[in-house]
Parts: C-alpha cells; sequence; structure tokens
C-alpha cells in the first residue's frame, strides 16, 4: 500500500513566469504540494504559454491594486512557499518582499530565483539561458573545436541550473524547518545553478591533468575523441558511440569493423584516421541495422532517438526520480499541460486555503481581492 506523495497538502504561491519557475512548481505539484498559480487579472479564456501546469490551480490578481496585494499578504500568512520568478526588487516594491511576509508568517519558505547573481556585477540586467551560460563559465565548454560556443536549448541554466537548484534549495529549507519551525529566504540563481553543474570538468581543467585540458571539443567527453561521438547513418539516422574503456571500445569496433585491423587510438595522430573510418562504417546501414548489431552488447552505442519516435513507440515519460512508497503525481509526460488564467481559483482558495467567498475574497472585472468586508476590519 502506497502513502500519498511527500509533499501533499503544502500550500504554495508561485508568481506566473516562463521556464525555470513554473518547473519548480511543477516539480512541486507533482510530489503533492497544492501549487496556486498567481496570473495577472483580465478576463481572457486563453490559456497562458506555460506547458508546465499539471495539478496547479491559478488565481488571477492585479498586484498593482491594494486590495490585490492585501489578498497575497492574507494567502501568505498561511502559505508553506513562494515562488519568486522575477528580477530582484520587483516584489520587493510591492510590499511582498521576504522581509515583509516572514515577518507576518515565520514558517514561510521565500524562494527567490534569479537569473545572474542578486549581488552581481549583472544583477540589474535582464538574460536569457544563454547569458547566464555564458557568464558561468558553462558555455565555454559546449561545441565544436575551431566553432562558437553553442547552447544546448535552454536546458541547463533555465531548467536544471534554475527550476531544479530551486526546487533542491526548498526541499533543503523545509528539511530545516522540520528541526527548526522556522522557514528562511532560498536564493537561487542561474548563473551559479548551471556553474555547479559543471563542477566536474571545472576541476578537471584547472588541475591539468591531461582529461579536458583542451578547447572546447578537443577533450575526451565533449566530441573530441571518435569513440565518445555520434555518428550519421544511411538513412540520415544518427547513433551516439561511447566507448570509453577497453573492454567496450573492444565490443565497439567488434561490431563496427568486423575482422579489420584498425589504428592504435592511444596515438592522438590517429584519430582523425579512426572518425574517418568510423563515419564511413556507420553510412553503410540504416540506424534500425546499427541497433540490432549494438543492442545487447556493452559496446555502449546506442540509437539517438527524438521524442517524436519515443512517443510513437509507446515510451513512458516518467517522474524526475520514482518513490516507491509514495509516488509522484501522474502527469502528461509528453505534451504538458496548460492552465487558462483563473482555473480552479475558487476551489484553491476555498479548498486549500479555507477563504469564503463575499466574507474573505471577491471576484470582480477579471481579479480576486481581498474581500471589502476584510479590508475595512
Amino acid at each position: 500500500m502506497t502513502s500519498p506523495p511527500p509533499l501533499t497538502n503544502l500550500l504554495v504561491l508561485e508568481f506566473a513566469g516562463l521556464a525555470p519557475g513554473p518547473f519548480a512548481g511543477k516539480l512541486l505539484s507533482d510530489h503533492g504540494a497544492r501549487v496556486l498559480r498567481i496570473d495577472r487579472s483580465h478576463s481572457t479564456s486563453v490559456p497562458t504559454p506555460d506547458l508546465l501546469a499539471s495539478h496547479k490551480r491559478s488565481l488571477r490578481v492585479n498586484l498593482k491594486s491594494p486590495p490585490g496585494i492585501a489578498l497575497i499578504r492574507s494567502l501568505s500568512s498561511k502559505a508553506d512557499i513562494i515562488i519568486d520568478p522575477f528580477r530582484p526588487g520587483v516584489l520587493e516594491k510591492l510590499g511582498l518582499g521576504p522581509e515583509v511576509l516572514l515577518k507576518q508568517n515565520p514558517r514561510l519558505i521565500f524562494a527567490r530565483l534569479a537569473g545572474f547573481r542578486r549581488d552581481g556585477k549583472y544583477s540589474a540586467m535582464a538574460g536569457h539561458d544563454i547569458n547566464y551560460l555564458a557568464v558561468s563559465g558553462a558555455l565555454s565548454l559546449l561545441g565544436r573545436e575551431g566553432e562558437n560556443p553553442f547552447p544546448p536549448t535552454n536546458l541547463l541554466a533555465d531548467f536544471a541550473g534554475g527550476g531544479m537548484v530551486c526546487f533542491l534549495g526548498i526541499l533543503l529549507a523545509l528539511i530545516q524547518r522540520s528541526i527548526t519551525g522556522k522557514g528562511q529566504v532560498v536564493e537561487a540563481n542561474m548563473v551559479d545553478g548551471a556553474g555547479y553543474l559543471a563542477s566536474f570538468p571545472r576541476f578537471l581543467m584547472m588541475r591539468e591533468l591531461g582529461i579536458w585540458d583542451g578547447e572546447r571539443g578537443t577533450n575526451l567527453l565533449d566530441g573530441g575523441v571518435p569513440w565518445y561521438e555520434t555518428y550519421k547513418t544511411k538513412d540520415g539516422g544518427y547513433m551516439a558511440v561511447g566507448a570509453l574503456e577497453p573492454q567496450f571500445y573492444e565490443a565497439f569496433i567488434k561490431g563496427l569493423l568486423p575482422g579489420r585491423e584498425v589504428p592504435d587510438r592511444m596515438e592522438k595522430e590517429n584519430w582523425g584516421l579512426l572518425k574517418g573510418m568510423f563515419t564511413e562504417a556507420f553510412l553503410q546501414r540504416d540506424r534500425k541495422e546499427w541497433e540490432m548489431v549494438f543492442d545487447g552488447t556493452d559496446a555502449c552505442v546506442t540509437p539517438v532517438k527524438t521524442f517524436k519516435e519515443l512517443k510513437e513507440e509507446g515510451y513512458q515519460q516518467r517522474p524526475v526520480v520514482t518513490l516507491k512508497d509514495s509516488p509522484a503525481k501522474d502527469s502528461d509526460g509528453w505534451e504538458g499541460e496548460l492552465v487558462i488564467p483563473g482555473d480552479g481559483e475558487k476551489e484553491a482558495l476555498e479548498e486549500w486555503w479555507g477563504l469564503k467567498e463575499g466574507m474573505d475574497w471577491e471576484s470582480k472585472d477579471g481579479e480576486v481581492r481581498l474581500a471589502e468586508t476584510k479590508s475595512k476590519l
């Protein structure tokens, strides 16, 4: 018999944003937290562009109006977690900063997720994933030799170094709260997050051990060696090769070039010749044929699959981690889930926060605010 997800019933206010903030909120909601997304007030029925809204509800609030601000303060007094995805100072100017909200609710965990460091050179500047990677040093590692650094979409800073790291900070703060009874501010930024993810290559480079001393695209794990590389097949597909250890490399050569003599891979001057041989060989067969050759072997050779074909094959996209006794909630792992501003706001306020319409809150002109009767008290 399984238990509820581990974060069940935690109350979360997630100020609407794109990518990293909503991703942190999704991780919380998928594991049971009650996440209420704070959207701008309007009467449109068009969903927000956020596809990370599984299990969330939305509240329309005018953050430029005193009744709207008052409602957020009221909700914050009962909330466990707030996710602040804005540039430094935005919520503080609204009177919704941690110095205000933690005073009224000492158990609150106030998670601030910034792009650049809040105290650094770029703190007042706008940026995106590519900029955070750039100043963290991580972008300098990515790309081919002799070519410009190349960002891997927005995975490393926005999601891994941003949303995932923020989620980790929230979990750590929850553990600390279970000991002290007090919440705190969680500071996460995508520069430090991405930089931390690059710890291993950075340490190797600084120690000059010969494993990652060269320019990008010339090292062991960045496409510099022909046995850690991708190769095109006859039908236009790709195979990924990661035959690092001698026994795996032996299995790789046996499958790709059976019976043929190959140059010594330990001699760097042979790398160009080896890559040419591997390239030519992979072009002789379709990807499916190469899969049949290498499936079940220790050659460390696998197909490069697209999300479209994985879905067509019935592959299941699972949660980031599986807890056997308290699994995450089911969510769409392929197309995501949208939310229309205002979806479930009445249920969230009444069922999650225990607030009564008309007495504690009211909806008017496409926005929800603190009830007049409450604001006069």
